[in-house]
């Protein structure tokens, strides 16, 4: 397990990231096969909190990120590694769709705008003599948008690795750097798939600094910290409420993209948690309306990262991390698996606005063939006839000549 590196703050879930499918009348609409893609990246989401929140510490991840470097390993599996990626990833089953889908939010992501920095890549390193299916490499290149790139796993596997995380840290400008750690990639190195997103954007409302002060804030453990509240008051923002949680939508400038922070109204979140699936999500999106709040937010900031090999085979796909697994819609043999699925995230929050990044690498390997053994026994040797039942030796003599 790689470690994870982790400073302490209050925990949030971004609205572009892991909110309701469904756009509020004031969004704009997207085709309903991109909402087929959404939802299930959405619902994922979820299924991933659930498994990350079971500790009583900081999580902040990026789903479509991980979601994305996995459908994109996903194009690649056959049988009952693809049927169990499936499920797992809520994927879309029509081809087609699914594919035409992801290009269209691909492209909506990485639309200019002057408002906000949000730009996601894709790419696809693979050994350059292993004979990866031009096919698979196509639809990474067309509807993934991926850079196809070779490297020499083989002969150098620490200059490839080199090579994967100089172009992590430039997507995500120098916010993810040494995803793939030192030992990731090795000889029986074929593949890495990687996904690299990247968002700043100033509050539609910024908070002013002269208003932060240090404030208790109490901990899942019981403890209590001083933090900087950010504060303002008489804002009015998006918000609803009910008996168990209280809903806040704080937009970013132009009104695109908001971050919806969800507060129990206990101490303990696990309640809630346990209530957060996409019906919830949909419900306090669509009951959102503007009101008059005093808002106060800790400033924080968040580096994690995590090896997802074993949550993701918990959740369902434990084909895809075996010797087992059929990715031969990748090069037409059944010779890959998922060596290792790491994710490193980093959200920084304060009055300004937010900065996040996050970054999946989805390592695979060749299977390992053992030399094969030959035994010939074309010179003297000893033999025995014994008694597996009780190790008695009832026979025992020597070959020295056969003839």
């Amino acid at each position: 397990m790689f470690e994870r590196t982790i400073v302490p703050a209050a925990a949030v879930l971004l609205y572009m990231s892991c909110g309701s499918a469904v756009p509020r009348a004031n969004e704009n609409p997207v085709p309903r096969q991109d909402m087929n893609v959404v939802a299930a990246a959405n619902q994922f989401c979820l299924d991933l909190y659930a498994r990350l929140s079971e500790k009583q510490e900081n999580i902040f991840f990026s789903p479509y990120s991980i979601w994305t470097a996995l459908a994109m390993t996903y194009e690649g599996a056959r049988a009952g590694t693809a049927e169990q990626m499936e499920r797992t990833l809520h994927a879309p089953d029509d081809p087609d769709m699914r594919k035409t889908a992801i290009k269209d939010l691909l492209t909506i992501i990485n639309s200019p705008d002057a408002e906000y920095e949000l730009n996601t890549a894709n790419a696809l390193w693979a050994q350059h003599d292993h004979g990866f299916l031009r096919e698979y490499i196509a639809i990474i290149e067309e509807y993934y948008m991926g850079r196809a790139a070779n490297l020499d796993f083989k002969t150098d596997a620490e200059g490839a690795r080199k090579t994967i995380n100089d172009w992590v840290a430039d997507q995500t400008r120098q916010k993810i750097k040494d995803l793939i750690p030192s030992g990731a990639l090795s000889v029986l190195t074929r593949l890495v798939l990687t996904n690299a997103i990247y968002f700043k954007a100033d509050w539609q409302q910024r908070f002013e600094e002269a208003q932060t002060t240090d404030q208790p804030f109490f901990t899942s453990t019981g403890d209590t910290v001083s933090v900087p509240m950010m504060t303002m008051m008489n804002a009015r923002f998006p918000y609803t409420e009910t008996p168990e949680v209280q809903v806040l939508e704080l937009p970013y400038s132009g009104d695109s993209l908001a971050m919806l922070v969800m507060l129990p109204r206990t101490r303990d979140a696990q309640t809630l948690e346990a209530r957060l699936d996409t019906a919830h999500l949909y419900a306090w999106t669509r009951q959102l309306s503007r009101q008059e709040v005093d808002v106060f937010m800790p400033r924080f900031k968040l580096e994690t990262k995590y090896n997802l090999n074993a949550t993701l085979s918990d959740m369902g796909m434990a084909i895809a991390f075996s010797p087992r697994a059929d990715f031969s819609g990748m090069n037409g043999r059944g010779d890959l698996f998922i060596s290792a699925v790491i994710h490193q995230a980093f959200v920084e929050v304060n009055e300004e606005g937010t900065e996040a990044a996050a970054a999946t690498g989805v390592m695979m390997e060749t299977v390992s063939v053992r030399p094969r053994i030959e035994f010939r026994a074309d010179h003297p040797f000893v033999f025995m006839i014994r008694d597996k039942r009780t190790q008695a030796i009832l026979f025992m003599g020597r070959v020295s000549d056969p003839s």
